[in-house]
């Protein structure tokens, strides 16, 4: 979160053990109207000092409170006095730094919960208050191996699930609680209202973040950061560096000028469309490089997704840096950076959470560039984003436009990338979404696109035999792109989109539908 708007708002320490999903906890407290900050818990006394927070929440982990090495949370923060709310890992390190017992449980064995599950609330705590009462079954998401078979002194169970007897555990006079399921995820139906009730009931604040204050604090940030300083901005036309560029604008006026770089590897009609916007609506100062001879052939032989990110995010960062000179030197890159796009590549604050996948535009800049990175957005999710867009004016057509990724078509043609397969997948993916916007179905899936697979297959069209790509079609549900379900197209959409595709498209002859959600799956195939 920002530096300097901890300084005007009553605010919660959320202390981070490594869990994927622990910048869910902070999207809850935000939409509690509530200002939040993340620690890693190596740097939670330093960030409990500088922060003063009202409240404290300790993270989920992968790791194991039984093992000797296993991450603990600063003995200063239950020294504080202040309220304290452990999630599975953090009820379970809290549990054993205060005198109870866990156990260990190996995945899969008995003992263990994981997705959805039942508990019974068995007392009443201020957790539950106007929400749930004692004798009721309450839905939630459980995603545990240890378990706490001892609770601390002081504690009494409040909730219990059929494979955690201490499901929630309280000490109401020191204000602590433990809930072993995730209320931060979606799956768990009340969770956001839990976590509602510890930031307001339990620590007393009334709330006054909006994505208003964060449009200031982020100003106030930028203009900080850069002075006087010129920045040049990558720009790819979708709504995180188009929101991240107008915010920056706004911030700094004509110290921005904005580079977009044609990679070969864009949507139909993505460069047209982005000259126009901040062309001639906005007014920004803007440089198109058409770089797709370079990409392209930097891309030929290249089959390891690994590998494409990390050339795709390499090259855009050489073109940067070419650009920056013609114009007479930059001192800062801005990126739409976004959360999810750091959590899955590395931890967000240096805490120790596990590496999903590279993403071209994480990671900071190699030392011969003499630019600093500008990234207004990094601890926002995608709605979050497109709140702030809403915020600075941009219409719902335009904030409300699917997720497209830096590395554009390369990550949707698994295998080699080459000009005649991006040629065929841009016309794929112009057709399949034309029929999302017709149905009026575009509004209800969060991302959607047409995936060139590396495989042929035989056919025939005309009574003549066929061997041609297979494309498969990927539809998508979420909240915050942390996890996602599959879109329930009906039958005959599918056969219609599927229809148009080989009818119109030369090269593709076999459609498939993806119906793997997140998890077990990644939104994009690579």
């Amino acid at each position: 979160m920002s530096t300097s708007a901890h300084t005007a708002h009553q605010s919660i320490l959320i202390v981070d053990f490594g869990s994927q999903v622990t910048q869910l906890i902070a999207r809850r407290v935000r939409e509690a109207g509530v200002y939040c900050e993340i620690a890693p818990y190596s740097q939670a006394e330093a960030a409990f000092a500088r922060l003063r927070p009202r409240g404290i929440i300790l993270s989920g982990s992968p790791a194991s409170v039984c093992d000797a090495d296993s991450p603990r949370a600063p003995q200063a923060l239950f020294d504080s006095g202040l309220p304290i709310l452990g999630i599975c890992y953090g009820q379970q390190v809290m549990s054993a730094q205060l005198g109870g017992v866990v156990e260990a449980t190996h995945i899969g064995g008995e003992g263990g919960e994981f997705g959805r599950a039942f508990l019974t609330v068995t007392r009443d705590c201020a957790l539950f208050d106007g929400l749930w009462q004692v004798g009721e079954r309450h839905q939630v998401w459980m995603s545990h191996g240890d378990k706490v078979t001892r609770f601390a002194p002081g504690f009494a169970i409040v909730a219990t699930s059929d494979g955690a007897p201490f499901a929630v555990i309280a000490d109401e006079e020191r204000r602590y609680y433990g809930t072993q399921f995730h209320p931060e995820v979606v799956h768990t139906p009340d969770g956001a209202r839990l976590i509602a009730n510890f930031v307001h009931k339990v620590c007393g604040i009334t709330g006054d973040w909006s994505m208003a204050g964060y449009r200031a604090s982020k100003i106030a940030d930028i203009r900080a950061q850069v002075g006087d300083g010129r920045v040049i901005c990558g720009l790819s036309g979708g709504v995180d560096s188009s929101v991240a560029a107008i915010l920056i604008h706004e911030a700094i006026g004509d110290q921005l000028t904005c580079v977009f770089v044609d990679h070969g590897l864009l949507r139909m009609h993505e460069r047209e469309q982005v000259e126009q916007l901040f062309r001639d609506h906005y007014n920004i100062p803007l440089i198109v490089v058409d770089a797709s001879d370079r990409f392209l052939a930097g891309l030929a032989g290249v089959t390891d997704p690994e590998a494409k990110r990390k050339f795709i995010g390499g090259e855009f960062i050489n073109v940067f840096d070419e650009q920056a000179r013609a114009i007479g030197g930059a001192d800062f890159l801005a990126q739409g950076t976004l959360y999810p796009d750091v959590i899955e590549s590395v931890s967000f604050t240096g805490g120790p959470s596990v590496t999903i996948k590279s993403h071209h535009n994480v990671g900071g800049l190699p030392a011969r560039m003499r630019m600093a990175l500008v990234e207004p957005l990094r601890e926002l999710f995608k709605d979050e984003v497109r709140a702030l867009g809403r915020e600075l004016g941009l219409n719902d057509q335009f904030v409300g436009r699917h997720p497209f990724p830096g590395p554009g078509l390369a990550i949707r043609i698994p295998g080699e990338v080459t000009r005649e397969k991006c040629d065929i997948l841009r016309k794929a993916d112009a057709i399949y979404l034309d029929e999302i916007r017709q149905a009026g179905l575009y509004d209800a899936i969060w991302q959607a696109f047409a995936v060139l697979l590396p495989v042929k297959t035989v056919g025939v069209m005309g009574d003549a035999r066929t061997y041609d790509h297979v494309c498969a079609l990927r539809a998508v549900t979420s909240v915050d792109g942390m996890t996602a379900d599959i879109y329930p197209f009906d039958a005959a959409f599918l056969s219609r989109v599927a229809t148009r595709i080989i009818n119109e498209v030369p090269g593709i002859n076999r459609v498939v539908y993806d119906y793997t959600s997140k998890p077990p799956g990644t939104i994009e195939w690579e």
